[in-house]
This record gives C-alpha cells, sequence and structure tokens, in this order.
C-alpha cells in the first residue's frame, strides 16, 4: 500500500508539478554514425614505433566502445583523471567523429590538433601510454591511457605547481588532478557546448538559497556539471577523517524532487548511478556548477 502511495504521489508529481527534470539533447556537432562509419571503414591499425606500448588492436576496440557507448567511459582505478572521463563523455556526446579523428591522428603521428589546439604530449607519456598496471579495465584500454595523459599534460593548473613534467606513476598524483577552474578551461577549449555559466570554487561552496531549483533550471536547459566532495558521498568506514574539499566530477543525467527528497541520476566513472538526498546534504556536497546550453561556441 505505501509503495503504491509513493507511486501516486510521484506521478502527480511530475504531472502537475512539473518536478521532473532531466538534460536535454544538445545539438551534437557530429553523429555518432558518422564516427562508428569513418572507424569501420578505417582499416587495418598499424604497430607504432611512437606509442611502444599500445596494442593497435586494443586500441581499436577502446576506440569503438568509447563511440558506442560514451557512458562506460573510465578513469581508471586509483588514477587522478576523473575530470577528463567527464569531459571525454561529453565530448563523445558532442562530437563523436572529431573525437576519433583525433585520437586516430594523435596515435599515428604522436601529435594533433583539435578546435585549432595542437597536442603534443612529451617522450615520456608515448613511452608509458598503454602499459598501466592495476587500475581496472583501463589496464586494456590504452587509447583511454594516451588521451587522458595528453591532456593533463598540456592542461595544467596550480595544483601542477610543483610536479609539471610526467613520471611514470603520476597518473597517481596531483600531477594528473584538475581543480575547478582547469575543468572549466578545458571545457571550453574540448566541447562545442556553449559554457553558458558556471559557479564555485575548490574550497568554498557557491551561495544559492534554492540550490535544487537552480541546478533543474540549468539541466532543462542543456548538460550539467558538478564539483562535488565524493568523500562524503561514498563514506568510507575505515577513513576516521573526511576532508570538507572537492574532489570528483560528475555529470547529471537527471533530476526530481518528491516533497523534501532530491532523487539525482548522474553519470561518473564509466557508469551511471542513482542517489537520493536531503536539499541540506547537497547543498554540502556541491562545490562547483558548470552548465551547458544547447548553443555551439562556435
Amino acid at each position: 500500500m505505501l509503495l503504491i502511495k509513493r507511486l501516486l504521489v510521484f506521478i502527480w508529481s511530475f504531472l502537475f508539478l512539473g518536478n521532473f527534470c532531466w538534460a536535454s539533447d544538445p545539438v551534437s556537432t557530429s553523429s555518432k554514425a558518422a564516427a562508428i562509419s569513418f572507424v569501420s571503414n578505417y582499416g587495418k591499425l598499424e604497430a607504432s614505433k611512437i606509442w611502444p606500448g599500445i596494442k593497435p588492436a586494443w586500441f581499436m576496440k577502446n576506440l569503438n566502445e568509447n563511440i558506442t557507448n560514451p557512458a562506460s567511459v573510465y578513469p581508471g582505478e586509483g588514477s587522478y583523471f576523473c575530470s577528463y572521463s567527464a569531459i571525454t563523455y561529453l565530448m563523445l556526446q558532442d562530437d563523436p567523429l572529431g573525437y576519433a579523428k583525433f585520437a586516430l591522428e594523435l596515435y599515428n603521428t604522436g601529435k594533433a590538433v583539435y578546435r585549432n589546439i595542437l597536442y603534443e604530449p612529451s617522450e615520456s607519456i608515448k613511452k608509458e601510454a598503454g602499459r598501466f598496471k592495476y587500475k581496472g579495465v583501463m589496464d586494456i584500454h590504452p587509447l583511454d591511457q594516451m588521451w587522458y595523459l595528453t591532456l593533463a599534460d598540456h592542461y595544467k593548473g596550480y595544483l601542477n605547481l610543483f610536479n609539471r613534467k610526467y613520471d611514470a606513476g603520476d597518473e597517481n598524483s596531483f600531477w594528473a588532478s584538475s581543480n575547478y577552474g582547469k575543468f572549466n578551461r578545458m571545457a571550453k577549449k574540448l566541447l562545442y557546448y556553449n559554457l553558458a555559466s558556471s559557479k564555485g570554487s575548490d574550497l568554498f561552496r557557491p551561495h544559492i538559497k534554492n540550490l535544487y531549483s537552480c541546478l533543474a533550471e540549468k539541466l532543462n536547459a542543456g548538460k550539467l556539471v558538478l564539483f562535488i566532495n565524493n568523500r562524503i558521498v561514498h563514506k568510507k568506514d575505515h577513513v576516521n577523517i573526511r576532508l570538507a574539499v572537492p574532489t570528483h566530477f560528475i555529470v547529471v543525467e537527471k533530476l526530481y524532487k518528491i516533497n523534501d527528497v532530491i532523487t539525482m541520476v548522474y553519470w561518473e566513472n564509466g557508469a551511471k548511478t542513482q542517489m537520493q538526498l536531503s536539499p541540506a546534504f547537497l547543498k554540502r556536497i556541491v562545490y562547483g556548477i558548470t552548465a551547458f546550453t544547447n548553443t555551439s561556441n562556435e
């Protein structure tokens, strides 16, 4: 009986209160079908002296998986690649064909141009890509290794102040991390979506009276990324101290509220997750709000 009552409340809220919100579909720069066709007709990929650690067959398999199922994009266990995987997830929806062409050009020549920006990773990155171990499924995703390392090598923030050059293992250090400002800069350069607004910081939560309404409005207009304190969201029994700082980027897919319970469906780390939380807890975890509209940057 209680289940039926909750279902009726949900339907009533959806139909009459307008409290159900999910991301609209921004205008894509290219289509998934075009990207799939381009890759399938590309031909055989040869072994590369530029990237000695990358197996061509695994590279192409990784490329196909990313294009056909963007939600599966994964930053690897124990790495600091969260921000790059979030950008990639959006990019694969925005311009999958451009992503495919860029990835193959980077593999074949060791450098590539995307949106008039040249990406040319260091020799240490070219040597290491494809050789990760103990990173879960990323161990057999050499394209993701190459791509994330290239982005981390190209874009820098204040967290890179004392470590700007890649050494083996730096994917697990601040060398690979992104602060909020760096994430927004990458989004502006790599996505054709228009970055309509960004509010927040690395240390202080944005002061917004009705945070749920704000997020629902932005999600209804396009794509929405949140910079959150993930240590609070995913509590660990063996962790005694949970720092009040943001550590994680997620892409919100759906958002609705029934009574005083907010349900949020979001993408993170290769999968979509659902979480129910109170308005107070939502305000507690959100440090950055980045919204994209349907209007292209170009």
